[in-house]
């Protein structure tokens, strides 16, 4: 998988690529040339006395000097640029990917896995291509180009070369073999930390309200514990790993100025030639050590990368349609003809049956206890979940059958748990409408009873304080309350100017008297528009055009509030229920 994800963005780069082997080549050649000039200089030179010939070969050997280094620079540059922007191209591709998936695909994942691979296995992925660029040409020249150079001048001490060459490549079989699960094991655990570290930021004020800092704390420390534990061990075989292959060097060393040695004084070889060669077999050796660090990487990019395809080869199971088709009359009808929707892995659907039509113009609301099914429903209006039976319709073509642009503008949907972005109140608004001006934003804040608290409101000290639609809104909308970020998600939604405003229980943190008065200027903002409206409280239905009654993902009553007062006994729980909550109040 990590050769298939590096041959696959790393292609617009070739040049680049080509550029860094032929750098490399010529780096690693003139490496190998050195140590033959500064033998000549020992035995032809200082030996017998030639002080010109120690200059000319001294010259020539600053020149090469001086190209390798050049040519080294040079080659760790274009190596650089490449696995920057490789591992650039491969997160935007993570991020496309994900930015495509359906809440199904995130949910099967985890916002904290898809986080970090989207982040860390692509550094990951990115660092073990940097050290390929920089070490893949140098390592087998100057390994083979060494064992030749080595032999040349002394193929008497070849020995030592076919010994301590080995031995390090048997070192690193076993350290590769033993780093594999436990570089898996690490990328398991950091998630498991952001997985952690994610529930409790976002979930703080549950955890404080339940007094339960301890235990999300020592939750915490188990995570981390783990992740220490596993990055331990792997810190050991690193710091084993540099002990040995010291060892391994110096005894290389030893071994050549002994055995050396004894040839020099039997005059088998001399002491330029033996130089050379304790230099090329330290080059050697130096080289395979590199590769070895490179390997060492190599099993945690290849989990790394195995864990990114993973992400890449998920199709999303909400897919563009081939040839999208436009309605001919733009005028958002709503229908839903026998729609069936089951989760993955579900025993029992959580909607079945579902057939119902929401008119322009019109209000449909859609109430029912808790696990009736009422948001999955309106999920499928903007195509959130693709229905496992049926067809959902808008202007009488189907939404899988509709682009997701025209979709997404044809639909504005409010969520459940209303969510805001980081930036001003403006960014937020115009989040559907780039374009709208800052009256047509007014406009949207005044019908969703927010105009109020957003022109009071003031962020920042000094030169760096912002008010009204100026003022800063943190991720997430944290800095504001529960029903200020509803209210605010509402004129998001009105911004937009959609053809099919669908309200999520939109309204649940707004006061009763709030609640009244903005249903009422909504009425003459979305006239001609269609209205779909869940909703817990019966009060804020009363007034719709249709109310549907949902019990375990069916529809047991339609009609109007006074239709489902004649005739449906749930609907009638429901009302008798809220009645007798107010009165205790």
């Amino acid at each position: 998988m990590l050769w298939k994800l590096v041959r696959h963005y790393g292609r617009p780069y070739w040049r680049s690529v080509v550029a860094v082997l032929v750098l490399q080549l010529a780096a690693t050649l003139a490496t190998l040339y050195l140590p033959s000039l500064n033998a000549d200089i020992i035995d032809d030179g200082i030996a017998r006395g030639d002080t010109g010939y120690i200059w000319r070969t001294g010259a020539v050997m600053l020149g090469v000097a001086i190209v390798q280094v050049a040519t080294a620079i040079a080659a760790v540059w274009f190596g650089a640029r490449v696995a920057m922007a490789l591992g650039r191209d491969v997160r935007k591709a993570v991020y496309s990917q994900v930015d495509g998936f359906s809440a199904e695909e995130v949910g099967r994942f985890g916002a904290p896995t898809l986080i970090t691979r989207g982040t860390n296995d692509v550094q990951q992925v990115q660092m073990v291509v940097l050290m390929a660029l920089n070490f893949m040409v140098m390592v087998p020249i100057m390994s083979i180009g060494g064992i030749i150079m080595a032999i040349q001048e002394d193929p008497g001490l070849s020995w030592l070369v076919w010994v301590s060459v080995p031995l390090l490549l048997v070192i690193v079989g076993l350290l590769v073999r033993t780093l594999m699960p436990l570089f898996e094991r690490m990328q398991d655990n950091i998630d498991g930390v952001n997985g952690v570290m994610r529930e409790q930021i976002m979930g703080i004020r549950v955890v404080r309200a339940f007094v339960r800092e301890r235990h999300e704390a020592q939750r915490f420390t188990d995570a981390n514990a783990a992740l220490t534990d596993t990055s331990v061990r792997i810190g050991r075989l690193f710091v084993l790993m540099g002990p040995v292959i010291t060892m391994v060097l110096h005894l290389a060393t030893a071994a050549v100025l002994w055995f050396g040695g004894l040839r020099v004084d039997q005059g088998l070889v001399e002491v330029g030639a033996l130089t050379a060669f304790m230099q090329y077999l330290l080059q050697i050796l130096m080289a395979v050590m590199m590769g070895t660090f490179m390997f060492m990487m190599l099993p945690r990019a290849v989990v790394c990368a195995r864990r990114i395809g993973e992400v890449l080869s998920t199709s999303g199971s909400l897919r563009e349609p081939v040839a999208p088709r436009v309605p001919e009359r733009q005028e958002g009808r709503v229908e839903l003809r026998d729609v069936r929707f089951a989760y993955p892995g579900a025993e029992s659907p959580v909607l079945d049956g579902i057939s119902f039509t929401a008119e322009p113009g019109r209000t449909t609301a859609i109430i029912g206890s808790t696990g009736s099914g009422k948001s999955t429903l309106v999920n499928l209006i903007p195509r959130l979940y693709d229905a496992t039976g049926g067809e959902v319709l808008i202007d009488g073509v189907p939404v899988t059958e509709q682009a997701r642009a025209s979709l997404t503008a044809a639909v504005g949907l409010v969520p459940q748990k209303p969510f805001l972005f980081s930036g001003s109140v403006a960014d937020n608004l115009r989040f559907g409408n780039p374009d709208a001006t800052d009256a047509e934003l007014w406009a949207a804040l005044d019908t969703a009873q927010a105009t109020e608290f957003v022109r009071e409101r003031t962020t920042g000290e000094g030169e760096a304080a912002r008010t009204g639609l100026d003022s800063a809104i943190s991720q997430g909308g944290t800095n504001v309350s529960g029903g200020q970020r509803q209210r605010l998600c509402i004129a998001r939604a009105l911004v937009a100017r959609p053809r099919v405003y669908v309200f999520d229980d939109s309204f649940s943190a707004l006061d009763v008297t709030t609640d009244a008065r903005l249903r009422q200027a909504l009425t003459g903002y979305t006239r001609g528009a269609t209205t779909i409206i869940v909703a817990q409280r019966v009060s804020t239905i009363t007034d719709a055009d249709q109310i549907l009654v949902l019990d375990e993902g069916r529809i047991v009553g339609r009609g109007t509030h006074e239709e489902l007062l004649a005739t449906s006994e749930t609907y009638r729980e429901i009302v008798d229920s809220q009645i007798s909550a107010e009165e205790v109040a």
